[in-house]
């Protein structure tokens, strides 16, 4: 009987801490958000700025590759020969900082070699600013779902003759 009842007991006493072994702590939320916003690479976006053009795309870098040889040939376009002499530059290439802000608004910022001390750069900015106005919609970049912020710099080739 003794050893029924201690059997018994020691039965009661593995079923009742056996819960405990078979229990994993839950994680707090702060750390489940801290762990997720690690694994996130926040240098690339999951979807580059994009055009309706190049919507129907569906490979990720030819869309990105779409975007770009578009928005490269309408800066050329919209930068006519005729303003480069008005400008003073006798270059073939400028590089253009490029920003698209979440809210689908467009900067372009043209980037001077550290020694281009005999461009005006104040007038070559706003003519460029000028030349570049009423750009057509471009969507965002995209990061989870949100729209971002992007910078790029493209180089836009000037053929002059």
């Amino acid at each position: 009987m003794q050893l029924t009842k201690s059997l018994a007991i020691l039965l009661v006493l593995i079923c009742g801490s056996s819960c405990d072994y078979f229990r994993k702590p839950t994680p707090s939320k702060e750390e489940l958000l801290q762990k997720e916003l690690n694994t996130i690479n926040w240098n690339q976006v999951d979807q580059y700025p994009s055009i309706s053009e190049c919507d129907n795309i569906q490979d990720k870098s030819q869309r990105q590759q779409c975007f770009f040889e578009y928005l490269t040939a309408l800066i050329q376009q919209k930068i006519s020969q005729d303003t480069l002499p008005f400008l003073g530059v006798n270059v073939d290439t400028i590089a253009v900082k490029v920003t698209i802000f979440p809210d689908a608004t467009i900067a372009f910022e043209p980037q001077f070699p550290q020694d281009s001390v005999a461009y005006d750069k104040i007038k070559i900015d706003s003519v460029l600013t000028e030349k570049l106005k009423n750009f057509p919609r471009i969507n965002p970049a995209l990061k989870r779902g949100i729209p971002v912020k992007t910078q790029f710099i493209l180089p836009v080739i000037l053929k002059q003759e």
